[in-house]
């Protein structure tokens, strides 16, 4: 095995690996959250950026939050590495003037003498997006009457136009969680980056733990789950109600080691609950996950720019010489593994399924817990959870109930301009969570 192989076998192990490989899933950040895109690293994958193209090759091999920017050559647009400047905006060393304002400017389209026609025939010449941004700040009649920081607006949002920059970020579980928050909420049940990270807390997941999942979210909670697990420590169960496991296509974004991916598997509530009588029900099905969705990330490139976040990708050609195949997360679950189950119980319950009723759910899980084992249901609405609480409550199956409302407050934090933002979200979900007793022992205290 040559060593460049080597180095790069052993980047797809490890997870927690500062620079991209080819193979990877990555999160590109597209000037400063305008957009975000899902994207998986190939020597044939491409960024689409307004009406144009660029190859993503420069980003493998970099590390996690480099900072790149669109360019364009004889040879078309590409993406080079931008280093920024460490002086800043400079707003901290300059003196605001107060008396500065904007009201005597007019926005009529008569500031500007640089035409589009000097623009293309800049960039023909083979001038930069910085150069371009530069020559529009020299040729505006009223940039030099602005403020200090509507100078700084205009700066930044020319540059987004003629110089958009894109930001290489690590999928992982917060920043996941936020980018399908930004756009498609409904994908993962509304769930907000504080309610999934209070749902791990309340559910006590830490190394060596066998959590039992029942996630309808598409995965994200799985993998957050495995992501905090770490490689070669506990389970992760997913379990089901039927005969097909719910799909968990959004673990395959958080690059989890094939440790790690051995860790999560699946189990129908049939088997976990008939594992007495000796034999399980669905030993005679086959043991590999169904094809559930077609937007697995094996053949992610790009998607068709909307303005937003890409989460359905395009499919692009993959390289004659395919990488050596690794572990999927969500495999069977072994014999041994439901047997200890079955006999020392989970160490944890975490459920989202939000098109399920948390009593008509957790009164067949609750079961498979052992005593004293921590559980947190998560909800968008707080009424189901609210007669969960109390059904658990009359029926005497735990204690410590509660039901939490995470909230989440973002601060813009700039020189003379530090202020909550102006759009955020009203609520992210509810958390019912409690620990369960057996029922022999709240019979005794009840007497």
């Amino acid at each position: 095995m040559s060593i460049e192989k080597a180095v790069d076998e052993d980047l797809k192990q490890n997870h927690n690996s500062r620079l991209t490989y080819e193979g990877c899933n990555v999160l590109l950040d597209i000037n400063d959250g305008d957009r975000l895109v899902f994207s998986r690293l190939t020597a044939a994958s491409t960024l689409k950026i307004g009406n144009k193209k660029c190859s993503l090759q420069p980003l493998i091999g970099c590390p996690f939050g480099s900072l790149f920017q669109v360019e364009s050559g004889k040879e078309g647009t590409f993406l080079t590495r931008f280093v920024e400047n460490a002086e800043g905006n400079g707003l901290e060393e300059k003196d605001v003037d107060g008396s500065k304002d904007n009201r005597a400017l007019v926005d009529n389209n008569t500031a500007q003498s640089l035409t589009s026609e000097d623009i293309d025939e800049m960039r023909n010449q083979g001038a930069k997006g910085d150069e371009i941004v530069e020559a529009l700040i020299a040729n505006s009649a009223t940039f030099e009457k602005k403020t200090l920081f509507s100078q700084e607006k205009y700066r930044v949002k020319k540059q987004k136009k003629y110089a958009p920059r894109v930001l290489l970020r690590r999928p992982f579980a917060r920043s996941i969680c936020e980018a399908y928050f930004k756009k498609h909420p409904e994908k993962i049940g509304f769930m907000r980056v504080d309610s999934l990270s209070l749902l791990l807390c309340l559910g006590n997941v830490t190394a060596n733990a066998d959590v039992l999942v029942v996630d309808m979210l598409g995965g994200i909670l799985t993998g957050a789950i495995a992501e905090r697990l770490g490689a070669g420590t506990g389970y992760v169960c997913n379990t089901y109600r039927g005969s097909s496991p719910y799909p968990v296509d959004i673990t395959r974004m958080f690059n989890l080691s094939d440790e790690i991916c051995k860790r999560i598997v699946h189990a129908s509530l049939t088997d976990l609950n008939s594992f007495q009588t000796g034999a399980l029900v669905s030993e005679g099905q086959e043991e590999t996950l169904p094809v559930t969705h077609s937007s697995g990330l094996e053949e992610v490139g790009m998607s068709a720019e909307d303005g937003g976040m890409d989460i359905t990708p395009e499919r692009v050609p993959s390289p004659i010489i395919k990488p050596v195949k690794s572990i999927k997360p969500g495999q069977k679950a072994p014999l041994e593994a439901i047997k200890l189950w079955k006999e020392n119980g989970f160490s944890s319950l975490i459920i989202a399924a939000p098109e399920l009723d948390p009593w008509g759910i957790i009164k067949e899980v609750l079961p498979l817990l052992s005593f004293s084992a921590p559980f947190a249901v998560y909800h968008q609405y707080a009424q189901p959870l609210a007669t969960c609480m109390h059904n658990l409550q009359i029926e005497k199956m735990a204690i410590g109930l509660q039901i939490s409302e995470p909230w989440l407050r973002e601060y813009q934090v700039l020189p003379s301009r530090t202020h909550p933002h102006m759009q955020m979200s009203a609520f992210g979900g509810y958390i019912l969570s409690g620990t369960k007793i057996s029922s022999s022992d709240s019979v005794t205290n009840s007497n």
